[in-house]
């Protein structure tokens, strides 16, 4: 594709940026003069940005992979947070993909090095940046191995997000399975740095994690808006014998949650149980992900519903607890008819289930509750085993 698109080209890109790319993929007819098919393919990667990356989105001046290397890139949130791990003089990003992470490195240490063994993408990349005014960026059209081994600097950081799709195109998560193998290349890396970031599917198991990979000093699960993005690791020559873990929530008001725990604490905290008392506290997935099943009840003095449930409650309100927060209306049973009673003539609810045999398909179904409304249904088990449902309201 011919980059700056001419004025016509990004005229009918700003024009159709919110239509639909397969309508107009159909109606490619009516602009004989015009590349539609890749014109198209740049709206539907801007669209898929929109979320994710909005000040790129609305840039006219960059141009977009196709979509699959936007769907794989790092938010602007993620993407900030990664850039506030790391300092020093000097950085590789050593799956540089989109460009997104380089780009945001580049904001903390004045000499970042892309590497990525797409030449297209790399000429996409060094193009774009030159349009964001990044000048402190160079970029390689190299794999990993190839760049490490042509280069006899050290730096002092390696980054890496190894691409998890198979040749099938099938979306894994195995550290060996992934490319590059950062197990395979340890020795090399720990070589050319004393400090790698990681960055790992939140599929991939940590415990299994920390014991293949041998060099975790730190770790880090990101959550954007209590959905888990990411785990990072902090990986060099001298490793934690027990990790310490941040489990982060980046907000979309701007805040972020955030808990710290290991498994030594987590292992000594002794969980206590009750029956729902005022208040209900739904822990963010980025602390059950890193495995604070039974820390963060004791951090705050809370009492536990059930041992396999991980919820938590309390008479007196925390407000700066990591999570959602609840006040209960009422506990019932799982009965359609008792709960609905609560609701009013629209019968909507928002349901989870936790420790609950049904899923939240099978409880609407049973109930004829719909989603939706003010009203929070949590389903679960109480001490003795039994079914119950805590009618809640959101604080």
């Amino acid at each position: 594709m011919e980059y700056p698109l001419p004025a016509a080209a990004r005229q009918y890109v700003a024009e159709h940026l919110h239509d639909d790319p397969a309508q107009l993929a159909l109606q490619a007819r009516r602009y004989p003069s015009l590349p539609v098919p890749e014109l198209v393919r740049q709206i539907q990667a801007r669209q898929k940005a929109r979320v994710k990356l909005p000040a790129w989105a609305d840039n006219p001046d960059l141009i977009f992979p196709p979509a699959l290397s936007v769907e794989q890139a790092s938010s602007a949130r993620t993407a900030t947070f990664k850039a506030d791990l790391v300092d020093g003089q000097r950085l590789a990003d050593l799956t540089g993909g989109f460009g997104v992470d380089s780009s945001f490195f580049a904001s903390r240490i004045p000499e970042v090095h892309y590497v990525e063994r797409d030449p297209k993408l790399v000429a996409v990349v060094q193009y774009n940046l030159a349009q964001l005014g990044i000048g402190n960026v160079t970029c390689h059209a190299a794999d990993a191995l190839a760049f490490l081994k042509s280069s006899d600097e050290k730096f002092d950081w390696l980054y890496l997000d190894p691409a998890r799709r198979s040749n099938a195109d099938r979306k894994i998560y195995k550290l060996r399975d992934c490319e590059p193998d950062v197990v395979r290349l340890m020795p090399l890396l720990l070589h050319k740095s004393q400090r790698i970031l990681l960055k790992t599917s939140p599929m991939l198991d940590i415990e299994q994690a920390i014991l293949e990979l041998k060099h975790v000093r730190r770790l880090w699960v990101v959550a954007v808006d209590n959905e888990c993005k990411e785990v990072l690791y902090e990986l060099g020559p001298e490793p934690a014998v027990d990790p310490e873990r941040f489990a982060v929530n980046l907000l979309r008001n701007g805040d972020q949650q955030e808990f710290r725990l290991n498994r030594a604490r987590e292992t000594r905290a002794i969980a206590r149980y009750a029956e729902p008392q005022q208040y209900l506290y739904e822990p963010n997935v980025a602390i059950l992900k890193a495995g604070g099943f039974r820390s963060i009840g004791t951090a705050f003095e809370f009492l536990k519903l059930q041992q396999n449930s991980h919820l938590y409650t309390s008479d007196i309100l925390r407000t700066d607890f990591p999570g959602r927060i609840f006040r209960i209306i009422a506990t019932e049973r799982y009965d359609g008819d008792a709960l609905k009673a609560h609701l009013g003539p629209a019968a909507r609810a928002h349901v989870t289930t936790r420790n609950f045999p049904d899923t939240v398909a099978e409880f609407r179904q049973r109930t004829g509750i719909r989603e939706g409304g003010e009203t929070y249904l949590f389903a679960t088990t109480d001490l003795r085993g039994r079914l119950m449902v805590l009618v809640c309201e959101k604080l």
